[in-house]
């Protein structure tokens, strides 16, 4: 049995033995011997240099998984793209998105037995050694490319552009595992998505949108194969610069679609006819622009949380494909732009012109620089421009568009600032300059304001932010005054010391002293006295009008009355700043931003619960996983999202906010600043007919000027000053500087918002009493429609509005006599003086310049 299974192999051993004596036999000769030691050697040598040149090549696994680098897509609240933040501008598609005309132009361009080889072009290739060897040996140059579409993709992956033979083998290796790891469409998907094709688009359909301003599957034969021209240098045909050259290229193009078959021989010939008809900018340009500072402000927070680029992780800015929810409103966002625009240029007119120090050099392409220089215009018809020349009376200017205009020197007349003589007569060529279209080519001569300024709005109920403005252009300067910039805020403080002052015992009808305070600043200096702003005393008065009329005298005493511990401790539960308890604070001495005293503001407008700022709503990956929300309370829940009902009550997800104010005291605050518009410093704002809440702020200098307010559901606040603190001149007061900005956005953004009155928390009393007096009155009531009604309502917690009653117009005027009659005896002339109270030093003058030193106060 095992005879017979042995003798059904063949016996080997007669042809081994008969092989290895013809081996030894040829061992002998020494070109044999040479040969397989040659043949050993080249073995050795390819697998050496195969595995020195393949480590650090991406794996099989890593080339699977590869993602190209995608852009962060942001919109706005209602979902329109606003902005995108790109390094490299592409919209990813997957193969089947790809039309065949796509297809067939770049494989007819770049590769056109793609879907055949192997991923080397085995006749290109050595057609590229022999004239890279020619090359290298006599001129130098470049040697003319032989890559395969695969290979262009390995060197995508590879990222690097060095010019040497270790490069194109590391290519091929690459290219070979490419194949054997991904199928032809795989390879042809991640090529069309990833090559560069000038104007920041890489890929195709960026590239569709930014020369034709069409989708990819909207593009015809000649637009498809002129982007099939691009991947080579896109550059070298571009439709303005090489308009002749990228045509020519282009019918090349046309010509070898029709030799492999892909289109007929009339439409090529009907192709080949037709212009390029590229746009200048694309759908790019559309949304370039639209945010400014508030765009810039969420790319701080991304690149906060996610980080900037690849390195960083896999949902980073700028490589992560991120789609971005925001809450910017366009519409409020572009009014709030304009509205701050004009309020700056408004106070900077007449002042004169500025020189931007920015030159070019002629002798070079003073386009490229015009485009690249850091000037941003702000308004859509101011353009940056460069003089070219100067000839008698005008002077021509080029345009970043590279279209050419004139500058006649009688719109160039107003005075350099700080030089004096007209602006014309400063103008040199290569200057840059900021113009405004006239008519036609003719322009004329504009400055950039000197003073900075900041604005935001905001959510009462969410703190969601609706629109942000840090200054006159993000391009000009990325420092933004509505988050960055630390100001005094004057009187738009003085609410948080009057809140307190709710809190611990005052009521709107409570009597305030409006009369000389005086403070000693300690030993050998003599006392310093408080003064208003117009050097006035108006006796005994009401909280509400000290609040109206924004009197500093009243609000120190309420201050004094209260306690500064508890103001400063108010201040802080509402984010406006940590301060010591010196008396300077109580006017608005200590800094803080416009975005936190909005915030402050719109938690004394939801009655006294916390407002979180939030400019982000959520966060989606490239694959539209929300992986980010300003809103996670369904995130903390058990049951938030259940599989199936459970047959209890719906869910309710916790509060996002805490009571952080009474809720009553809250309400008073602002319904007494309701009168700020109706009868105080911000009536400017009374036309806009709505109900409205608000207080002006104006530091010593002044240096500051300020508005914070709004709506039930928005508040809004801005201020203007110097960079460099510096006086703005005695017109610029809150009121008359600050408040008409407001005014501007509101117009704009409050239209179609519908006027809702201001809602009363549970207890408040509503009670109808003397506005002179504050006291209670019987048998008549408020003249709605008389905003400086003798009687109004006014709102008091249970068991605080006041008790004696008045009725006639006589009794009134007798009570509200009393007080001043007898703060005019002669004893209430000499003060008394009171306990020594912290008042804060400060090396700078501001509105309590005279509270230097810790002192007493009388």
């Amino acid at each position: 049995m095992a005879a017979f299974t042995l003798n059904r192999f063949p016996d080997l051993t007669g042809p081994t033995r008969r092989a290895s004596d013809w081996y030894h036999r040829q061992w002998q000769r020494g070109w044999f011997k040479a040969l397989v030691i040659a043949i050993a050697l080249g073995w050795a040598l390819v697998t050496a240099t195969w595995i020195f040149f393949a480590s650090g090549l991406p794996s099989e696994e890593t080339l699977l998984a590869y993602k190209p680098p995608l852009p962060t897509n942001v919109r706005g609240y209602d979902g329109q793209p606003v902005q995108t933040f790109a390094r490299e501008r592409r919209v990813e598609l997957a193969y089947d998105e790809i039309p065949p005309l796509i297809v067939q132009a770049f494989t007819s361009a770049e590769d056109k037995n793609f879907f055949t080889h192997s991923g080397i072009d085995y006749p290109g290739l050595v057609g590229a050694v022999f004239d890279y060897a020619r090359k290298k040996a006599t001129t130098g140059e470049r040697a003319r490319g032989g890559s395969t579409i695969t290979q262009q993709v390995a060197k995508a992956l590879l990222q690097d552009n060095s010019y040497n033979v270790g490069r194109k083998i590391r290519e091929a290796i690459l290219a070979f595992r490419l194949e054997s790891t991904l199928s032809k469409q795989q390879i042809l998907e991640l090529y069309l998505n990833q090559i560069f094709l000038g104007r920041n688009a890489y890929g195709i359909q960026a590239a569709a949108r930014a020369y034709f301003n069409k989708d990819v599957d909207q593009l015809t034969l000649p637009e498809a194969a002129y982007l099939a021209v691009l991947p080579k240098a896109p550059s070298n045909y571009d439709p303005d610069r090489a308009t002749q050259r990228a045509l020519n290229r282009r019918n090349y193009v046309l010509k070898e679609m029709a030799a492999n078959g892909y289109i007929t021989e009339a439409q090529w010939k009907e192709a080949q006819a037709q212009p390029l008809d590229t746009v200048r900018y694309g759908s790019n340009a559309v949304f370039a622009d639209q945010g400014g500072y508030f765009m810039e402000e969420v790319r701080r927070a991304l690149i906060k949380k996610f980080g900037e680029n690849a390195k960083d992780g896999p949902n980073s800015v700028y490589g992560g494909g991120l789609w971005v929810r925001t809450s910017m409103n366009p519409a409020m966002q572009t009014a709030m732009a304009q509205s701050l625009r004009d309020g700056m240029t408004r106070y900077d007119g007449g002042r004169g012109w500025t020189d931007l120090k920015l030159s070019i050099d002629m002798d070079r392409d003073w386009r490229g620089q015009l485009l690249s220089a850091p000037v941003g215009t702000g308004y859509p018809d101011w353009y940056k421009a460069v003089v070219l020349s100067k000839e008698g009376g005008a002077a021509q200017i080029g345009l970043p568009d590279g279209s050419t205009g004139s500058l006649p020197a009688s719109n160039a007349v107003m005075p350099k600032r700080g030089v004096g003589g007209a602006a014309y007569g400063s103008l040199r060529p290569g200057m840059v300059i900021i113009v405004k279209r006239v008519g036609g080519s003719t322009f004329a001569l504009r400055s950039l304001p000197e003073v900075g300024g900041g604005m935001l709005a905001q959510e009462v109920r969410t703190g969601r932010v609706l629109a942000m403005q840090g200054g006159f252009d993000v391009q000009n300067s990325s420092y933004n005054r509505a988050t960055q910039a630390l100001r005094q805020p004057g009187s738009s403080f003085k609410p948080i010391v009057y809140e307190t002052a709710l809190e611990n015992g005052l009521n709107p009808a409570s009597i305030l002293l409006d009369a000389p305070l005086c403070a000693t600043q300690g030993p050998g200096l003599p006392d310093k006295c408080f003064r208003n702003f117009d050097g006035s005393y108006a006796g005994p008065k009401t909280m509400r009008w000290g609040v109206e009329q924004s009197r500093n005298l009243m609000t120190l005493r309420a201050a004094l009355q209260t306690g500064m511990p508890k103001v400063v401790a108010t201040a802080a539960k509402l984010g406006v700043g940590n301060y010591q308890p010196y008396l300077a604070f109580s006017l608005g001495a200590g800094e803080t931003t416009v975005a936190r005293l909005v915030n402050a503001y719109a938690i004394l407008a939801n009655h006294g619960r916390s407002v979180t700022q939030t400019t982000i709503d959520y966060v989606q990956n490239r694959d539209g996983k929300v992986i980010f929300r300003s809103d996670n309370r369904c995130a903390v829940m058990d049951n938030c999202n259940m599989a199936e009902w459970d047959g209890k009550a719906m869910p309710r997800p916790p509060s996002r906010t805490r009571q952080l104010l009474d809720p009553m005291a809250a309400y008073q605050m602002v319904h007494i600043m309701e009168g700020v518009i109706e009868r105080g410093t911000a009536t400017v704002l009374r036309d806009l007919n709505r109900p409205l809440f608000g207080k002006t702020g104006t530091t010593s200098g002044p240096t500051n000027v300020w508005f914070v307010g709004g709506t039930p559901e928005i508040v809004s606040g801005t201020y203007l000053g110097f960079d460099q603190p510096r006086s703005l001149g005695g017109y610029a007061q809150g009121g008359r500087t600050a408040a008409p900005i407001f005014k501007q956005w509101a117009q704009i953004a409050l239209k179609d918002q519908p006027a809702v009155p201001f809602i009363a928390p549970p207890g408040i009393r509503m009670v109808r009493i003397d506005r002179a007096s504050g006291r209670k009155v019987y048998g008549t009531f408020p003249v709605n429609e008389d905003p400086k009604s003798e009687v109004i309502w006014e709102a008091f917690q249970p068991e605080t509005e006041p008790r004696r009653t008045v009725g006639t117009r006589q009794e009134v005027a007798s009570a509200a006599e009393a007080p001043t009659r007898r703060a005019s005896a002669p004893r209430e002339a000499r003060p008394r003086r009171a306990p020594a109270v912290a008042v804060a030093t400060r090396p700078k003058s501001d509105e309590s310049d005279f509270l230097q030193k810790q002192g007493g106060i009388y």
